[in-house]
């Protein structure tokens, strides 16, 4: 497949391009963008066309947290702050994208605050539809604990909607059934074999034989996935495996996903790995200097590792 590269990229990825795809032109040509901004996305936003993104993927802020870098808001001013924000995202979002937001109330005064709670109220006020809650459990967490709670170990992922009908690719995130499976399955008691009612009057059932010689089977709610544990430069990196997840579910090649508020750029790393167009909107100069290399970065890696042909640009705002 043919492939063309940017400009700005080190002389031994334009090397490694010449040798190994100069002769192979009659291949189809894909084009991923990845764009990144400078600035408030509240502001930046407002140059982006209704109905833009299949995925808004981000984890903003917290409140009172990282005061140091991002200065800090108030748990009683939050939900004030956020809202225009997600206002926006409102607009800019596809009728048939999702809007997953990374959050955590923290403790003041000895008691969890209610900003989230209150944040998700204010967003189905202002038409989103709250659809679902993934829990992110960090399964390396530390120990640790406090006089009256221990710490913590898992982080919401909120799911937002502006319509009942959203793309949806279960099938993108399925596991292996597991050990399990052989030894349940192997010998079905005649129960097993049609469909088992729930004796406690639910409704609920089950047919436990409409799992035999299957493979695969869909995830949970429960994310289990480690803590990013090599991050030097950025006060708050979640895993690349947590936007990896999403993107997967949410979207399929050559869609478009925005962070915006994206740090060091791990959404927009992983998107342009999964052949999804991105935008990533940075309010501090620092980390999006880091964004621009932790996405040159990427980029580099793929020239090494991906056979398919893509023509990767990114542009800097």
């Amino acid at each position: 497949m043919c492939k063309v590269f940017p400009l700005d990229f080190p002389l031994q990825a334009w090397y490694y391009a010449i040798k190994h795809f100069r002769t192979k032109a009659d291949y189809w040509m894909t084009k991923i963008k990845t764009d990144l901004y400078l600035g408030d996305c509240l502001e930046v936003l407002a140059n982006f066309a209704d109905d833009s993104f299949d995925l808004i993927m981000t984890s903003p802020p917290y409140a009172d947290r990282r005061s140091k870098t991002y200065g800090g808001i108030s748990p009683d001013e939050y939900v004030a702050w956020f809202t225009p924000r997600a206002e926006e995202f409102l607009r800019v979002l596809k009728p048939s994208g999702t809007f997953i937001l990374n959050i955590k109330e923290q403790a003041v005064d000895g008691e969890r605050h209610t900003y989230v709670i209150e944040l998700i109220l204010a967003m189905k006020k202002q038409g989103w539809l709250w659809t679902e809650e993934f829990v992110w459990h960090k399964k390396n967490c530390y120990p640790g604990k406090w006089p009256n709670r221990f710490r913590d170990a898992w982080e919401r992922c909120l799911q937002f909607n502006k319509s009942r009908k959203f793309n949806m690719y279960q099938e993108a995130v399925m596991v292996p059934m597991g050990d399990w499976a052989e030894k349940r399955l192997k010998n079905l008691s005649k129960t097993d074999q049609s469909r088992d009612t729930s004796k406690v009057g639910s409704g609920f059932g089950k047919n436990v034989s409409n799992w035999v010689d299957r493979q695969m089977a869909y995830p949970t709610n429960v994310l289990h996935l480690a803590t990013e544990t090599g991050n030097r430069k950025h006060s708050a990196v979640f895993p690349k495996s947590l936007p990896e997840w999403f993107i997967r579910l949410f979207t399929k090649e050559n869609d478009w996903v925005l962070d915006p508020f994206a740090g060091s750029g791990t959404t927009c790393q992983v998107a342009q790995k999964l052949l999804r167009n991105s935008v990533g909107i940075e309010i501090l100069p620092e980390y999006y200097q880091l964004a621009r290399e932790n996405i040159k970065l990427t980029q580099y890696q793929l020239f090494e590792e991906d056979q398919n042909a893509v023509h990767y640009t990114t542009g800097d705002h």
